[in-house]
């Protein structure tokens, strides 16, 4: 038992672990062996003043008191605890030592799979809480295998996560030895430990490549506002300057494209479009719609209704409706548009400079 200070600093430096943390552990394990060696009835603790010694612990009771009958393990009579010590009164608790020492070898394999179990426990939360608070975070990761449904493994450092298939951009496949690339979507504990879910399918992968080739990005002189994406065919993005001397959406794009063209290239050639940040909505959904040209934009609640020419509809809608599907999912507003013919535009041009003549008293 002397030694077990300098095992559970052993353990810590060779590990990687807070010494405290690993004698919490140690203390559960001894705990744990004293009761599979003396039984579960029995109430234990560790006193870890100054070496780590095991105690049994006992209530002094009433002679009569009828605990005694059903849990006499948990407690002792007061005549009998006197005998062993004279000024103990009722709910005093009394304490022997135990000495796993003199068990022998079957006490020792006990606690040697306890201590194995509890830090092995422990290893495994820090590295939850190490990769909990980087959900959302881009690592990279080696395959290590690919299975019959073509979800495929990665190790990252000492973990391996899983990348499935709907997490995937369509069209990419992965081998063995292959270095990819990928945000961490989900990280939790099942029955058979610890498991975490990457993906490269998320808005937050490409915000994360964007960090990484963006220094203006990464720095915080700009903000990523929202994201979105169809993966593999389309994002759009919107930047927000936390500067006046920076240009958001040129430093993003990069001299003749270099930067974006590198994020893209990542993500199978997606089409990204990058957008200025504004204050109002209205001109945050005009400039979503692009390439198409907006009249006008109403706001009612979560709904944005825009009306525009006829003929810039299709532009605003995109091919196979992602256009107007990526802005709606950009800002979180469900957008009707309202078509307008260009003869019908002309007329209520025609009609409000006859009313503007009429004002000023002109024929």
């Amino acid at each position: 038992m002397e030694k077990i200070t300098d095992i559970i600093e052993s353990i810590a430096n060779e590990k990687n672990l807070q010494i405290e943390d690993v004698r919490e552990r140690v203390k559960k394990a001894l705990i744990n062996t004293a009761k599979k060696i003396y039984g579960d009835k029995y109430e234990f603790f560790v006193d870890s003043s100054k070496n780590l010694q095991l105690y049994q612990k006992i209530i002094v009771v009433a002679d009569n008191d009828e605990r005694l009958e059903s849990e006499n393990e948990h407690f002792i009579a007061l005549s009998k605890a006197r005998a062993e010590a004279k000024d103990v009164e009722i709910g005093d608790e009394l304490t022997y030592e135990c000495s796993l020492e003199n068990l022998g070898r079957t006490a020792v394999n006990i606690l040697h799979k306890e201590l194995e179990y509890h830090i092995q426990k422990l290893l495994e939360e820090k590295i939850y809480e190490k990769y909990q608070k980087m959900v959302g975070h881009m690592v990279f990761g080696s395959v290590v295998r690919v299975d019959s449904e073509e979800n495929t493994y990665v190790e990252i450092d000492e973990f391996r996560a899983c990348l499935p298939r709907k997490n995937r951009i369509k069209g990419e496949k992965f081998k063995v030895g292959d270095v990819i690339k990928a945000v961490i979507r989900h990280v939790y504990i099942d029955k058979s430990g610890m498991r975490m879910e990457l993906s490269r399918t998320s808005p937050k992968f490409l915000e994360a490549l964007l960090k990484a080739e963006v220094p203006e990005i990464k720095d915080g002189l700009i903000n990523i506002y929202a994201s979105a994406r169809i993966p593999g065919e389309r994002a759009k993005i919107i930047l927000q300057a936390n500067s006046p001397s920076v240009d958001a959406v040129g430093a993003t794009v990069g001299v003749k494209g270099v930067r974006i063209n590198a994020v893209s290239k990542e993500l199978k050639n997606e089409n990204i479009d990058c957008i200025e940040y504004s204050n109002e909505m209205a001109i945050l959904i005009t400039r979503s719609l692009a390439p198409a040209i907006i009249n006008s934009v109403g706001i009612e609640d979560k709904k944005a209704i825009v009306t525009l020419n006829s003929e810039q509809k299709s532009k605003a809608i995109g091919k196979s409706g992602i256009n107007i599907r990526l802005a709606s999912m950009l800002l979180g507003y469900e957008i009707e548009l309202n078509e307008v013919n260009s003869e019908e535009k002309t007329n209520n041009q025609e009609e409000a400079f006859k009313n503007l003549k009429a004002l000023f008293g002109e024929n």
